[in-house]
């Protein structure tokens, strides 16, 4: 193939296959989001004498046409991402678009991803599961999109920023509830760890600090979300004179209902 889409490992150097590496020493090109990460595999594997062009997300759009040009040419172009598989929140669609719509040679090889192994080691059903990516840096926008995603009885899978994964998991927890969760972090690193717990659970950890690739795996709509027992727990602590706020609180704690919808009912 003139355009290759090549997954590389996501943390351990082991877990790269041997198609891709072929694919890697027979390319007249690799695009590499960084040169230098990338350097690090490539020397791992001896292939030194290929050529490396930086493509990543601040200027694809201004090395699409030169690639282009190449691939028209027949040149062969492999793409590859600091970890994991090129064109999934990372660069690498665009040119693969652009390369289908003209007709000319691509594909996408199988390899690394922290999506399915995330999906997986939560504990949560995998079938069926939705990988959203990074939530939206916007609060507004963010909001928007957990509410769009509210009632989906499918698991969901997001991408999350340490320094923003606090605010993330807080609004989650305003819009799902206090679903079960798990917070994998820096998959097939030597400090791999797994957090499953509630939403609430997991960000009372994101509050102490956590570092390194996280990936959050939150269940999907259930129907005890909706069932009005936790509504009599909220009448009867509404007739002993509970505030609001330890009234969230405590049914958030008990059920699997979100802020708002408690705030909503108590105050209606």
């Amino acid at each position: 193939m003139s355009l290759s889409l090549v997954p590389t490992p996501i943390g351990n150097l082991e877990d790269i296959t041997l198609r891709a590496l072929r694919v890697l020493r027979e390319a007249d090109v690799i695009a590499c989001e960084d040169t230098r990460t990338s350097g690090i595999l490539l020397r791992h594997y001896g292939i030194t004498d290929r050529k490396l062009i930086s493509f990543h997300v601040h200027n694809e759009n201004d090395k699409l046409e030169s690639l282009l040009e190449r691939l028209r040419e027949g040149k062969k172009i492999a793409v590859i991402s600091d970890a994991g598989t090129p064109g999934i929140s990372d660069p690498g669609w665009i040119l693969l678009k652009r390369a289908i719509d003209e007709g000319l040679d691509a594909d996408v090889l199988p390899g690394p991803t922290a999506v399915v192994p995330a999906v997986l080691m939560s504990g949560l059903n995998p079938q069926p599961f939705m990988f959203i990516g990074f939530p939206p840096e916007k609060h507004n926008e963010r909001i928007k999109l957990f509410d769009s995603l509210r009632d989906l009885k499918c698991t969901l899978c997001f991408y999350i920023s340490p320094h923003k994964a606090e605010k993330d998991i807080a609004d989650m927890i305003d819009i799902f509830g206090n679903r079960r969760a798990a917070l994998i972090r820096e998959l097939t690193k030597m400090f791999q760890e797994s957090i499953r717990d509630s939403l609430s659970g997991i960000l009372s950890r994101v509050i102490e600090g956590v570092k390194g690739e996280l990936v959050l795996v939150v269940e999907g709509y259930t129907e005890e979300e909706h069932n009005d027992s936790w509504k009599t727990e909220a009448n009867r602590m509404i007739e002993e004179g509970a505030s609001v706020k330890d009234i969230v609180s405590e049914i958030e704690r008990q059920y699997n209902v979100s802020r708002n919808e408690i705030k909503k009912y108590i105050l209606k």
